[in-house]
């Protein structure tokens, strides 16, 4: 009896892409911190704001928020010529995005510069345009997809050099942490893996406002018990920096001064509506971002007022 057989298919540029990150990935003794938090404070204020922030863009946020306080966040490990740490000026985010590509879904990357200079309106803006740009007009998903059509050897030398060599041509393009999540979805990632130093992942959110949000950190550079603190951290600028900036927002758009023409003149005041992109020199300025909030919570030391 002839029985039917299966048919090759060949592998698109978006598999290339994960097969080599997960390669270099592997490399990386990664190790996941979770941490319970309430965000139900937000509700109200992202359900309000003219945009509704995706919740990606305000975990993203705070998490940069928090790195822009605490240096080690920002760290890499290099490995040639010889074994260091490099240490980038502010955040950069690797989020990964679910585009079509020749009819099937492909993970790509969209890297936001420096998110803790940023507002809440010029980051929803920018996952707007990486969602919704032809993928040809995106400069990190024509790239992603010229170094996947190169021969294996050599795709795997230009991901090597960029994670190993220079530190600020891997912060520039593959960011200082990436985040991902399956929470719109009902799902949770366990452990998902990186070639980066950080991860950051939360599940779905309870109609209660409780979600599990994760660390996955490099333990070469990073240990568990500064990656626990630093999740409670991003918990505090959820309820503070974040919340505010929401609330502001929203004040701002229900007022809609005359001499900003109106409710849309004042989100094109908030934020340019062009998508912020990386680039050389410093990182781009922004109104007060409260990069300063974590300063306020703490204790003054001993014999100081």
């Amino acid at each position: 009896m002839h029985e039917t057989k299966g048919s090759w298919l060949p592998i698109t540029g978006p598999r290339r892409f994960i097969i080599d990150l997960v390669y270099f990935a592997r490399q990386v003794p990664s190790t996941p911190v979770s941490r319970t938090v309430d965000v139900s404070s937000l509700f109200g204020p992202r359900v309000s704001h003219p945009l509704r922030p995706s919740w990606a863009v305000l975990f993203m946020k705070a998490y940069a928020l928090v790195g822009a306080e605490h240096a080690p966040l920002r760290r890499s490990l290099l490995q040639f010529p010889w074994s260091r740490l490099y240490e980038h000026p502010w955040m950069n985010c690797a989020l990964a995005i679910e585009r079509s590509y020749q009819g099937e879904p492909g993970v790509f990357v969209g890297l936001f510069r420096a998110p803790e200079a940023q507002t809440l309106v010029q980051l929803q803006r920018a996952l707007q345009w990486y969602k919704v740009q032809p993928l040809e007009s995106v400069g990190f998903y024509r790239q992603a997809l010229r170094v996947s059509r190169a021969p294996l050897p050599v795709r795997r030398l230009l991901w090597w050099t960029t994670l190993n060599v220079s530190g600020v041509k891997r912060a520039k393009r593959f960011g200082t942490f990436g985040l991902t999540s399956y929470g719109a979805l009902g799902a949770e990632s366990l452990h998902p893996i990186s070639p980066l130093t950080t991860t950051l992942t939360f599940g779905p959110i309870a109609t209660t406002g409780e979600v599990v949000i994760k660390l996955i950190y490099d333990h070469r550079v990073l240990d568990g018990a500064y990656v626990a603190r630093r999740l409670a951290d991003i918990e505090g600028a959820l309820k503070g920096p974040i919340r505010d900036e929401l609330l502001a927002d929203t004040a701002a758009y229900e007022r809609g001064g005359s001499a900003a023409g109106g409710p849309e003149g004042v989100l094109d005041a908030l934020a340019p509506p062009r998508a912020p992109r990386p680039g050389r020199g410093r990182p781009p300025d922004g109104p007060r971002s409260g990069a300063g909030w974590l300063r306020s919570r703490r204790t003054p030391p001993p014999g100081r007022s």
